[in-house]
This record gives structure tokens, C-alpha cells and sequence, in this order.
């Protein structure tokens, strides 16, 4: 080997020793930091001169287990949301060993009607029934209520994830021109693609979707269920978000907005365009879970109201007059069966936040005056209606089922409960997998033990080009002197 065949090896050497320090200090720098890729130098051989030839930074990630991560991730916050849902609505309508349960106020209601019936006369008695109707009452308004507010919630998610969703797909199209740009110039693109997958990661947890390289380090994005989120060009997405929603609305009907890609209407539906992520499980919340929720909470408001409407019952009653519980203080109506857990409300006559006439309970609702005070006729009447089986009939999870009130309760706390378990059931096989994934992409990651022995060989390298170097200077110094 000649002089400056040696000179040239060992300058190249030196290059790629402290290229390679700076790959590995960069490494141990974002060891910590999300998203961020193992990078290793590629060399080879030059083939044209001598020495060693730096071919480019690789970010190691290895597709198919990126893939998986992706996927189980969605699944998670898929799961998530649903659990939350759950959980959320079990807290309104409590379980069996909550005190203050639908079923329990339920209970409570029935034993005060014993007690005033045991003892007619007793104004206390006939108060205290006036107050456990009313938390009967309000306990079923109130679940309904916060149902209501669960879908708003869901509806307010939407529309925030679809911005987040627009701007990030306009992000991911900048960066891929960028990175064509980029390679074009021979530079290094890997904090670009850092940068690109973080983008990448967050639309996923939205809507998964499935990767696809392009030419010129450029990438398309695609949802699972096959829509076209990012070709070349970022799609748009488009909602119409309301500020409040009421029982009756619906995407069905038109009054709840559904979701467009390019101004053409998708399906939301679990099995739809955007199935799996967390903007799918919002559209079931509103559109399914919280729907079939109210129509289980409806069924109930409106068999306790028709238990206690029937003129059999209370001869004092008209044929429209509203009975004990009312649809918004007026007489309920079978054809407007839809948000009336929400309207459900004691009678005002009764009431002790209205006229507060407890007596009434005794005499009759529409009594011209106090009656007598030991006919307990009407209150037995009204422990007896709450044993009737009546035929109640759910759109929702309970359907039709010929029950007691009792039953009824129990059957709609049953009924929220298995469905909060196995929501609970699924997010936690949901965050098993990811966390197994999640542990095979940590196994690519930054290993700062295995970066300080590549530094040390480095430094070996480096040691070794530098001694070829000085003895080069020496044999040409020597050769000087000749």
C-alpha cells in the first residue's frame, strides 16, 4: 500500500469513527425520548478508492412490530373509551350495594308506602313517603341527566379529534415533501421520520390505520376499515358538532351530524370506515351505548308512571290527569315514550318542593278535601301496583320482559353491570397486548449499555486511523529530510 493510500484509508476511518460518535451520542441523548428511533451507521467498503464509505443513518424500527404496536394501541383507547362509559353510567344508576341506587331508592319507596299504610293518620309517614317518591324520581332524572351528558361529552371528543385528525394529516403531508426534498439533497431525513411517525402515532390512536412507503421516502396513510386518509394528498374530515344533545336526537334522524372524508358520508359504525381508535367508540357511545342506555332509562320511568296513572287505582283521577309520577308535571303519553326518564317527576300536589298536600297520598291526588284519616285503601292499592307484572318493553340491552317494578330495577342495574364488566374485561385484555408489543419496540430502542460499548470501539477505531495517520507524518518527514 502506498503513502497516500494509507493517508486516504485512514482520513476516511477518522470520518466514520466520528460520525459514528456523534450517532451514538446522539442515541444515549434521546434515550428517554417518545418516538424517537435507534439510529446506526451504515458503511461499507469503497469500492471506487480505498477506505471505508459512509452509506447513511438507518432508524431501526422494524415494521411489522410497529404495526402490531399500532394496532393494539387503538384497540386500547378504543376500550378505554367504552370502559369509561361504563363506568360512568354504573355511578349513576349505582349496583346493588350502593345505598343510593335506582333499585334502592325503589326499595326504600316501597317500605315507606307499608309503613303509611300500616298507619294512615300519621302526617310524618305520609312526608316521609312524599320524600322517598320524590328520590325515586329524581334518582331515574338525574341517571338521565348524566347520561346526557356523557353523550354531549362524546359528541364535544368528536369534534376535537377531527381537528386533530385534519391537522396532523396536513403535517404528515408537509413533512412527507420535506423528506423528498431531503433525500434529494443527500441529508439526513431520520428526525424527519421521527417526527412523521409521532404524527403518525397520534392519528392512529384515532383511526388506525395501515402504513404504506412510497417512492422518495414518502408514505400513505389508510384507515382499516379502507378509506383514503393520505395519498399524496391529506383528506379532510368533516363534522358538524352540537352543543348539547337531547334524547330524541339522532344521526338517524338527521339532528346528530355523522362524519365525511372528502365531503362523502362514511359509516361510524363499529364495523365502518374508522372501526377500532377512540373517534369510533365515541360515535357508539353517542349513537349506540348512550342511545340503548336512555331507552332502558325510559322503560323504567315510564312503567313507574304507569303503574300509578290508572284511574282504577285513584278514582279521583281524570282520564288525562297526571298521576303520582308524572311526565313534567303533565300526563304521560305512550306515543312520547322517548326522554322521559329525563321529564320524570313527582307530582306536584304531593311534592314537598311543590304544594306539599302528603295527605293526598291517603285521599286521593284530585281529593276535594281531607278525607279519612284510617282508609288506607288507596295507599294499599299503590304497594299492590308496584307488585303488578306488566309487560315493559326497551329498545335498549333490556327488551321486552314481563316484571314487578322491583324486578325491573333490578333487571336494569343487572343489565349496566355485566355490560361495565365486560367492558372492563375487554381494556384490560386490550392493555395486555399493548403493553406486550409495546415491550418488543422497547427491545429496538436505545440500550444505553449497548451504546457505550459501541463507543469505546469507536474510540479504538479512532485510535487506530490516528496511529496510521502518525505514522504517515513520520514517514514523510522522514522522506523530507532525505
Amino acid at each position: 500500500m502506498s503513502i497516500t493510500s494509507a493517508f486516504n484509508t485512514a482520513m476516511t476511518g477518522l470520518t466514520a469513527a466520528g460520525l459514528a460518535s456523534s450517532v451514538v451520542s446522539e442515541n444515549l441523548a434521546n434515550a428517554l425520548t417518545p418516538g424517537y428511533a435507534k439510529r446506526t451507521l451504515d458503511l461499507s467498503s469503497n469500492a471506487s478508492t480505498v477506505g471505508v464509505q459512509v452509506v447513511g443513518i438507518n432508524r431501526n424500527i422494524d415494521p411489522a412490530i410497529q404495526s402490531g404496536r399500532r394496532s393494539t394501541e387503538a384497540e386500547l383507547g378504543n376500550a378505554q373509551v367504552q370502559a369509561d362509559f361504563y363506568s360512568q353510567l354504573t355511578t349513576l344508576v349505582g349496583d346493588i350495594s350502593d345505598p343510593f341506587s335506582i333499585s334502592a331508592r325503589l326499595t326504600n319507596f316501597e317500605s315507606s308506602l307499608i309503613e303509611a299504610a300500616s298507619s294512615p293518620d300519621s302526617g310524618p309517614r305520609l312526608d316521609d313517603l312524599a320524600l322517598q317518591a320524590e328520590a325515586l324520581a329524581n334518582s331515574i332524572s338525574e341517571a338521565a341527566e348524566g347520561l346526557r351528558d356523557m353523550r354531549t361529552a362524546a359528541e364535544g371528543s368528536i369534534d376535537v379529534q377531527v381537528d386533530i385528525i385534519n391537522q396532523a394529516l396536513k403535517d404528515v403531508e408537509k413533512l412527507n415533501a420535506r423528506i423528498m426534498v431531503s433525500e434529494a439533497g443527500g441529508m439526513n431525513t431520520a428526525a424527519l421520520q421521527d417526527q412523521r411517525a409521532q404524527l403518525i402515532d397520534t392519528i392512529n390512536e384515532i383511526i388506525p390505520v395501515t402504513m404504506i412507503q412510497r417512492d422518495n421516502g414518502q408514505v400513505a396513510l389508510f384507515s382499516e376499515g379502507g378509506s383514503i386518509l393520505l395519498d399524496g394528498k391529506a383528506a379532510e374530515l368533516t363534522f358538524d358538532s352540537v352543543p348539547d344533545t337531547m334524547p330524541h336526537m339522532t344521526q338517524d334522524n338527521g339532528l346528530l351530524s355523522g362524519l365525511s372524508i372528502n365531503g362523502i358520508p362514511i359509516d361510524t359504525g363499529p364495523d365502518g370506515a374508522i372501526k377500532g381508535g377512540t373517534l369510533a367508540a365515541n360515535f357508539e357511545v353517542r349513537d349506540v351505548f348512550a342511545v340503548d342506555a336512555q331507552a332502558d332509562l325510559d322503560a323504567m320511568a315510564a312503567d313507574l308512571i304507569e303503574r300509578f296513572q290508572d284511574t282504577s287505582l285513584d278514582t279521583t283521577l281524570g282520564a288525562t290527569d297526571p298521576g303520582l309520577f308524572t311526565d313534567n308535571g303533565g300526563f304521560f303519553n305512550a306515543a312520547n315514550t322517548v326522554g322521559i326518564s329525563n321529564r320524570l317527576e313527582l307530582n306536584d300536589l304531593v311534592s314537598m318542593d311543590g304544594v306539599g298536600e302528603t295527605w293526598r297520598l291517603r285521599d286521593g291526588l284530585n281529593a276535594a278535601a281531607i278525607g279519612n284519616a284510617g282508609d288506607s285503601s288507596l295507599l294499599q292499592g299503590y304497594t299492590d301496583a308496584l307488585e303488578v307484572m306488566r309487560t315493559v318493553s326497551s329498545g335498549g340491552g333490556m327488551g321486552t320482559t314481563t316484571v314487578s317494578a322491583s324486578s325491573l330495577s333490578a333487571n336494569l342495574l343487572s343489565h349496566f353491570t355485566q355490560s361495565s364488566t365486560s367492558a372492563d374485561q375487554e381494556l384490560s385484555f386490550a392493555s395486555a397486548s399493548f403493553s406486550a408489543m409495546s415491550q418488543m419496540e422497547l427491545a429496538q430502542a436505545v440500550d444505553s449499555d449497548e451504546e457505550l460499548q459501541n463507543l469505546m470501539l469507536i474510540e479504538q477505531a479512532y485510535a487506530a486511523n490516528a496511529k496510521v495517520m502518525t505514522v504517515v507524518d513520520e514517514l514523510m518527514e522522514t522522506l523530507l529530510r532525505i
